[in-house]
This record gives structure tokens, C-alpha cells and sequence, in this order.
């Protein structure tokens, strides 16, 4: 199937008119429900829901907010006095001249310190939590 001119034209009057993808579909024949959707969003034609604005509004207030802390040893450590019981936690932007690691006491058998480990380890919220919210 191929979109021509006219049954673009057609898509945007029978979608501006409130026909469903299905509809749509059959009045233009030989295409498919998901075939419409994608072409009209595509063309911008679909607008957000309300019910998908606020599960977007409800994700935005949920996600934590963790500040970051400076806890480094006499400044932190170089790339390359790092070893392996020594926190690997990144601070600041590599390339910059103040750019060092956290050197703290690393948690065994993992690359950061206990605070670190907490910032970069968080538990995944339960599945039926998520399909609440």
C-alpha cells in the first residue's frame, strides 16, 4: 500500500472528523489499523491523552532526587592510584583538571563505597507498583 496524496487528504479529514484507526482503516481499504496510526503520527495528527500526560506527571514526581555529597580523602584519587578496595565513584567531569574519584573503602566485591553503592544500586519498585502508577 502506498500513501498517495488523496488518501492522505482522506486520513486527515476522517481523523479530524473523530473515526477511529480502525475506521479509518476500512474506509481506506487495504491497510491496517497500525498502518493509520503510524502514518498519523507521522504527520502530527495525534495529540497526547490526558491519561498519558498524567502518568508522564506522576514518573516526573516520582523519580528521586539524590544530592551528591563530596566525601573523598584528602581530595580523592587519581585514575591511577585506584585499586580494588577503593571507591570508583566519579566526581566531577573527566577531562577537567579537578576530576577525581572517591577513594573511599570500597564495599566488598563492588566498585563503590557504601554511600555510592546506595546512589548507584536501587532496589526495582515491585511490577504491580508500576502498573498503578
Amino acid at each position: 500500500m502506498e500513501w498517495t496524496d488523496e488518501r492522505v487528504e482522506k486520513l486527515r479529514e476522517l481523523w479530524s472528523a473523530g473515526y477511529s484507526a480502525r475506521q479509518i482503516a476500512d474506509r481506506l481499504g487495504g491497510i491496517t489499523r497500525n498502518a493509520v496510526i503510524g502514518k498519523a503520527n507521522r504527520l502530527g495528527l495525534s495529540k497526547p491523552t490526558k491519561s498519558s500526560m498524567t502518568r508522564q506527571r506522576k514518573r516526573e514526581e516520582e523519580v528521586p532526587v539524590v544530592e551528591e555529597v563530596v566525601e573523598a580523602p584528602e581530595g580523592g584519587v587519581s585514575i591511577l592510584t585506584l585499586t580494588h578496595s577503593t571507591c570508583r565513584w566519579p566526581i566531577g567531569h573527566p577531562g577537567e583538571e579537578n576530576f577525581y574519584f572517591c577513594g573511599g573503602r570500597s564495599k566488598a566485591g563492588q566498585p563503590y563505597c557504601e554511600r555510592h553503592a546506595r546512589m548507584a544500586y536501587q532496589a526495582p519498585t515491585p511490577r504491580d507498583q508500576r502498573r498503578r502508577a
